[in-house]
């Protein structure tokens, strides 16, 4: 049933950020780089961190309420799990787009869609064994 709700979850928080960043993309930014200061963040980096923020929250929300219900860790310590593996996947996913769309070429959408499906999978099991792992050692 975990494995379902996750998988439920999951995937409304995914279509949710691969939406928000497609509207990034094409709309927000119109695929031109993000000037900030004295940075410039290329549309698909921008567009990435930009979706990131919001699938942040709904996903922790998601997995603490929903569907990691048996943990037993404390919220704070989930939190601070669940950002570290979720920084991990950022890191994961840049390297990935980065790779499919500034060595390879591929379109931005596109690329996102493929790395997202081999993060999901990678979080899946972070989030498990990691941010919301129940503790059954009750000694």
């Amino acid at each position: 049933m975990q494995t379902f709700r996750y998988a439920v979850c999951g995937g409304i928080n995914t279509v949710l950020g691969l939406l928000l960043y497609s509207l990034c993309y094409t709309y927000a930014l119109h695929g031109e780089d993000l000037q900030v200061g004295y940075m410039a963040f290329k549309p698909h980096t921008a567009s990435l961190l930009m979706s990131f923020v919001f699938n942040f929250s709904l996903g922790f929300l998601l997995n603490k309420y929903v569907v990691f219900i048996s943990s037993n860790l404390k919220g704070r310590i989930q939190l601070f799990r669940y950002f570290l593996s979720f920084v991990s996947n950022l890191g994961l996913n840049y390297l990935m787009l980065k790779f499919f769309v500034e060595m390879l070429f591929w379109n931005a959408i596109f690329s996102q869609v493929l790395t997202t499906c081999i993060v999901v999978a990678v979080s899946y099991f972070s989030q498990k064994h990691f941010s919301f792992k129940a503790n059954t050692d009750i000694s």
